[in-house]
């Protein structure tokens, strides 16, 4: 039997020879509350034969509150516990967590694997910094008694924001987080109604707020939904990619979402008739799903919305395509996420588009006049990007971080971000040395804001980044940390958050000088919210 990284993997001899053993396996996922099932750890007992049973299993707890503890018989299934995924699982043991907590039940082993899973519910006061060490000590059949190896991993927990079919929606997708003036934590995401498909189809752009830093979340608003507009069903008036955007400087919040009328079809041609019955479907990246022009059945629309009590209240959709968009665009929209304050007060949307050739490209839109007008800078990068998040650097220049398509081909050294930065506000740019080479992606949303803390009397800051820390599928959703303006990026302090596949998106915010908060799609909610301390950084 042999660990590594954290897990413990034993050879299996042929039947005749081996001995019965316990193999386990502590996921890196975190524990959520809003959850009743939280999957932890997965044992796997080998047995000899058909004649044993399984009794009882031993479970050690530190760092935090659970309310209790459950365990799955599973069979021969070794996938990934979900929650709403139990057919086949039966309940073998439940008991109120302890620091040391004795699981008794029965179940049936039978010759080879057998799979069980303990799972957690965290108690609704559990600490959002807190860090489980979940261990089970001891498993226990009728024949052997077989101590498990303890394991130093720390479970981080967390809040499931937003779950699938929760309040009756199929999917909820694409996170922006924000902190108001006043401190209210701001979370939007795309409220996909009856499928989790993009843009065409039933979406508008729901928001939670949250006053005490995360801990708890108010019930969902909708702040940008365009209802059955011109004579459309809902489902051809879908508003999605929202970026949210606090004016550091008067507390006012803007929302931008793309909303699409309709459908154009794969030849630029928007259709007419179209009914609640009918299933055509097209988006804006797709063929030719947004077309060069200012109309609403020629082209995608930018929309804004903003707010002026922190959240409370919003005002009624801005369309402002035909101020800011290049009419030989094919598409002009917002980049998902967050939006920034410059030290001169200018304020910012990361923004993404199609040029007119179709070819995708990111910058930025931004607004010197508290947004009463906008303006749009030029493509950053010569190759084809898309989403992207921007940030001022120490000098007031601004980096763009953009996501690449090409990233999804390419796992070898030049996989990576694309980086470029602007001086006079997107009208030139220059490429930064770690473009392409220093955060790899395989090509997904993510987010970087800059973080201002004081140490000392003395104003600092650090760039922080989020993505799924991979070049091969959307898992791993990792913060790293540099501490000079983004030249470099240090490996030892990065913070693995959920090493399960997930849908990859997030969103960072600085919710006060110690503690950042994150917003992402993870494996086990739809929309995860954590919140990391600034110390575990520095």
């Amino acid at each position: 039997m042999k660990k590594i990284s954290g897990f413990v993997f034993c050879c299996l001899l042929p039947a005749a020879l081996a001995a019965q053993e316990a193999v386990v396996r502590k996921y890196k996922v975190p524990v959520l509350t809003g959850k009743s099932i939280n999957p932890v750890i997965r044992i796997r007992v080998d047995a000899q034969d058909d004649g044993d049973t399984l009794r009882q299993v031993d479970v050690s707890v530190k760092g935090g509150t659970l309310a209790n503890i459950r365990i799955y018989a599973a069979g021969s299934e070794s996938a990934l516990l979900k929650a709403g995924h139990l057919e086949g699982k039966t309940l073998f043991a439940e008991a109120p967590a302890r620091e040391k907590t004795v699981l008794k039940g029965s179940a049936a082993l039978k010759r080879g694997a057998n799979y069980f899973w303990v799972t957690v519910a965290p108690s609704p006061r559990i600490a959002l910094s807190a860090k489980l060490h979940i261990n089970a000590t001891t498993v226990r059949t009728a024949k052997k008694t077989i101590p498990l190896p303890a394991d130093t991993y720390a479970h981080r927990t967390g809040v499931a924001l937003r779950q699938h079919w929760q309040d009756s929606v199929h999917t909820y997708r694409i996170p922006g987080l924000a902190t108001a003036k006043n401190g209210t934590l701001l979370a939007i995401y795309d409220v996909r109604r009856e499928t989790g498909r993009d843009l065409q189809g039933n979406i508008d752009i729901g928001l939670s707020r949250s006053f005490d830093k995360g801990k708890t979340w108010q019930p969902m608003q909708i702040v940008l939904d365009m209802g059955e507009w011109g004579g459309l069903p809902e489902k051809f008036n879908g508003v999605s990619d929202a970026n949210v955007l606090v004016d550091k400087n008067t507390g006012t919040i803007y929302i931008a979402g793309l909303w699409m009328h309709g459908v154009i079809d794969s030849t630029g041609k928007w259709l007419e008739g179209l009914t609640a019955d009918s299933t055509h479907w097209n988006h804006q990246w797709k063929t030719k799903g947004s077309q060069p022009g200012f109309g609403e059945k020629q082209t995608s629309q930018f929309l804004i919305v903003k707010s002026t009590d922190h959240g409370a209240t919003w005002s009624k959709p801005v369309n402002l395509t035909r101020m800011c968009k290049q009419e030989d665009w094919w598409l002009w929209a917002p980049a998902p996420g967050q939006g920034l304050t410059l030290k001169d007060g200018t304020i910012v949307f990361p923004v993404q588009g199609r040029d007119g050739k179709g070819r995708g490209f990111s910058t930025i839109t931004w607004s010197k006049d508290g947004g009463s007008t906008w303006k749009t800078g030029k493509r950053a990068a010569p190759e084809s990007t898309t989403e992207n998040m921007a940030v001022e650097l120490t000098d007031g220049s601004i980096m763009l971080n953009m996501r690449s398509g090409i990233n999804s081909r390419d796992t070898g050294s030049t996989n990576g971000r694309v980086i470029a930065v602007t001086k006079d506000l997107g009208e030139t740019w220059s490429a930064h040395p770690t473009s392409r080479n220093a955060l790899p992606e395989p090509a997904c949303m993510a987010s970087i804001i800059r973080h201002d803390y004081i140490r000392n009397g003395q104003k600092k800051s650090v760039l922080l980044f989020s993505n799924p820390d991979s070049k091969t599928a959307r898992k791993n959703q990792t913060v790293k940390v540099s501490y000079d303006d983004g030249k470099t990026w240090v490996d030892s302090k990065k913070i693995l958050l959920d090493e399960e596949k997930g849908r990859g998106y997030s969103c960072l915010t600085s919710i006060d000088r110690e503690t950042i908060g994150i917003l992402y799609e993870g494996s086990q909610a739809d929309m995860v919210f954590q919140v990391i301390g600034l110390e575990e950084l520095l």
